[in-house]
């Protein structure tokens, strides 16, 4: 039994849904610290300028400690009507733009009080997109589990009964193997070859939301982000 255990992050990039892919069991961490630098409030899309960010306002200081799932959003800004629009303008040329599009009018449709909400909305509506619907998706804070920082994710496979933890190439920087080892537990940790895939405006630019290779790939885009060596994207 394989599983994932990653924080939430908004519009996540290919890796994410990958490891979700080679993963039985996905857990979505949503209540460890929120990270102000990381990628729980924003992500990248391409346009004919370039890359741009879509970033989602929240309401925390700078020296404020938060578990993920307790950021709040700024909605004083008009940042849905934003983004919204900025999808419509790079992507409404895309291949599949109208197959997708109406889950991007639900969801800014709405007024969003907590950022895990929209994050895990996307995600799920994501996974469905790319063929990924009946996958096994938890909550961690759904969990009674215990322990340090290490211990916590030991805890998560254990209760599943998992055998391989497939980690984040980071993991490497704060994972103790021995750890896992003791438990019974290896550690995988992912090795993304980003795929080269058919794309909108220009020169070829890697690491970017998931939903631009939805967008210009369709049904074939978890074939391609899953195996990024094999020619399936003419």
């Amino acid at each position: 039994m394989r599983i994932g255990i990653l924080q939430p992050g908004y519009l996540p990039w290919l890796g994410f849904f990958e490891q979700m892919y080679k993963s039985d069991v996905f857990v979505i961490y949503d209540d460890v610290q929120y990270d102000k630098q990381g990628w729980r409030n924003r992500n990248r899309i391409k346009t004919a300028n370039g890359v741009q960010w879509l970033t989602v306002p929240v309401l925390v200081k700078f020296e404020d400690n938060h578990l993920v799932n307790e950021i709040k959003i700024d909605n004083k800004l008009n940042w849905r009507k934003k983004h919204l629009f900025s999808i419509k303008q790079n992507y409404s040329k895309a291949q599949y733009f109208k197959k997708y599009i109406d889950i991007f009018e639900e969801a800014y449709s709405k007024e969003w009080e907590y950022l895990v909400d929209i994050d895990i909305y996307f995600i799920l509506k994501l996974a469905e997109c790319l063929g990924m619907g009946d996958k096994k998706i938890i909550k961690s804070s759904t969990l009674s589990v215990t322990g340090d920082r290490i211990e916590r994710l030991v805890n998560i496979c254990k209760l599943y009964n998992a055998d391989i933890f497939y980690e984040g190439a980071a993991g490497k920087n704060y994972i103790d193997d021995s750890h896992f080892a003791k438990n019974g537990i290896k550690v995988e940790y992912q090795d993304y070859k980003h795929p080269v895939y058919n794309q909108l405006h220009g020169d070829f630019v890697p690491y970017l939301s998931v939903i631009d290779i939805l967008f210009n790939n369709g049904d074939k885009s978890l074939l391609i982000l899953a195996n990024p060596n094999l020619e399936v994207n003419k």
